[in-house]
C-alpha cells in the first residue's frame, strides 16, 4: 500500500508540475490524456524501476515504446527527481547517467548526453531549478547548478555554477549571481552574447564617424582659414643695394 500511495503521490506531483509551468494547460483529464511529457516520465518510472531490478530488457522494450509513442526518449537506467516538466518534448533524449534534480524544465529538441564511449558516469548532472531552453545540448559528465539557466541551441561541455546563465556554441556563463529571471517560461529573455557584441560594435563605429565629422570640419577651417591668408597683400621687399 506505501508503495502505491508513493506512486499516486508522485503522479499528482507531475500533474501539478504541468500546472505550475504550463499556462495552457486547463483541466487533469487534459493533461493526464494530452501531454507527452508526463507521459514519458511516468513510463520512465515504470522502466526505471524494472531497470533497477536488473531487468534491462524488459525496460528498455518499455522505454522504447514510450519514445514512439511520445518522441521523448529517456534511457531505463536515468534518475529522475520530483517535479520534471518538459514542455511539448518531441526529440527529448536523456541518457543512461544523466541525473536530474527536482523542479527541472526542459523543453523541445534537449539533449542531456555523452561525448564519446567512455564507460561510467558519462551523463550530466542537472540540479534542482534549472531551465534548458529549446535545442540545448548538454554533454559530458559534468554538473549544472542549481538555479541555472541554459539558452536556447546552446551547446554546453563543461561545468555550469549555480545560479548562472549559459548561452552559445560552446555555451559560455554570460551572468551568474546576477538577477535571476523571475518566470522560468522566460527562457527567451536571456542575454544574447552577439548581438551585445555587435551593439557595442556599432557604438564604437558611431563614436568614430562623430570623430571623423569632427576632423573633417577643423580641417575645412584650416583650409579656409589659409585661403582667407593667401589673399592679402604681401609686404614689399626691398630692393638689394648694389655696390
Amino acid at each position: 500500500m506505501g508503495t502505491r500511495r508513493s506512486w499516486l503521490a508522485a503522479m499528482r506531483s507531475d500533474i501539478d508540475a504541468v500546472f505550475d509551468n504550463d499556462p495552457a494547460a486547463r483541466s487533469v483529464l487534459e493533461v493526464v490524456l494530452t501531454y507527452s511529457g508526463v507521459h514519458a516520465i511516468w513510463a520512465h518510472r515504470v522502466a526505471h524501476a524494472l531497470y533497477r531490478r536488473r531487468w534491462y530488457g524488459l525496460a528498455r522494450m518499455i522505454s522504447q515504446a514510450s519514445r514512439f509513442m511520445t518522441g521523448i526518449e529517456i534511457h531505463p537506467g536515468a534518475r529522475i527527481g520530483e517535479r520534471l516538466f518538459i514542455d511539448h518534448g518531441m526529440g527529448v533524449v536523456i541518457g543512461e547517467t544523466c541525473e536530474i534534480g527536482d523542479d527541472v524544465v526542459l523543453y523541445q529538441g534537449v539533449t542531456l548526453g555523452g561525448t564519446g564511449k567512455e564507460k561510467g558516469k558519462r551523463h550530466p548532472t542537472i540540479g534542482s531549478n534549472v531551465v534548458v531552453a529549446s535545442g540545448a545540448k548538454v554533454l559530458g559528465s559534468f554538473t549544472v547548478g542549481e538555479n541555472s539557466r541554459i539558452g536556447a541551441n546552446a551547446v554546453v561541455l563543461h561545468e555550469v555554477p549555480p545560479d548562472s546563465t549559459v548561452v552559445g556554441i560552446p555555451g559560455r556563463v554570460v551572468r551568474r549571481n546576477g538577477q535571476k529571471v523571475a518566470n522560468k517560461l522566460d527562457h527567451g529573455n536571456i542575454p544574447d552574447p552577439i548581438l551585445e557584441l555587435h551593439r557595442q560594435l556599432s557604438a564604437e563605429v558611431a563614436e568614430l564617424r562623430d570623430e571623423v565629422g569632427r576632423l573633417r570640419e577643423e580641417l575645412a577651417r584650416e583650409r579656409g582659414d589659409r585661403r582667407e591668408g593667401g589673399g592679402a597683400s604681401k609686404p614689399e621687399q626691398p630692393e638689394p643695394e648694389h655696390a
